[in-house]
């Protein structure tokens, strides 16, 4: 039996997909709290780090787009791995993030934590959809069998003859 939609997502695509909700909800939530009061977002803030951190996200939920999509297992193992590269520079860029804080803020909200969060999982769900090969997501081909040889047929009657 093939299996359709949402189903074909194994362990690696879900746990990408998982990341891809972190950043989202780390992207709407404040990042950064002010030391006067108040809160910084990832928008307020934004820079080339938040750029990587999207990507990650990106990355992630086309791994689980193509899982969905695809017929065969190349193009969602090949988006693996570009997404891994993709989830990598987002956790560097998250750490970063949560390290260094921009100018005014006091320290890191839920937003900035979601935002590593997400991406770690982005990373892991990247990696494990790449390791993950087990086929029974996939359809296996099918083709067509062939007629059984005809004794004393054509194939005996020119046995001799130069190809």
């Amino acid at each position: 039996m093939r299996r359709r939609g949402l189903m074909r997502l194994r362990s690696g695509e879900l746990i990408a997909l998982a990341g891809a909700a972190c950043l989202i909800a780390g992207m709407l939530l404040p990042a950064y709290d002010r030391a006067g009061g108040g809160s910084l977002s990832l928008w307020a803030t934004f820079g080339p780090a938040a750029a990587f951190v999207m990507l990650a996200g990106v990355g992630a939920i086309a791994v689980a787009a193509s899982a969905i999509f695809e017929r065969s297992s190349a193009v969602p193992i090949a988006t693996a791995v570009w997404a891994t590269w993709g989830a990598i520079a987002g956790v560097i860029a998250a750490i970063v993030r949560v390290l260094e804080r921009p100018t005014g803020a006091g320290g890191v909200a839920a937003g900035g934590w979601l935002l590593l969060a997400g991406a770690l999982l982005c990373l892991v769900g990247c990696w494990g959809a790449m390791r993950d090969e087990r086929t029974d997501a996939y359809e296996p081909p099918t083709v067509a069998p062939k007629p059984p040889p005809t004794p004393g047929g054509a194939a005996s009657s020119d046995a001799g003859a130069p190809r």
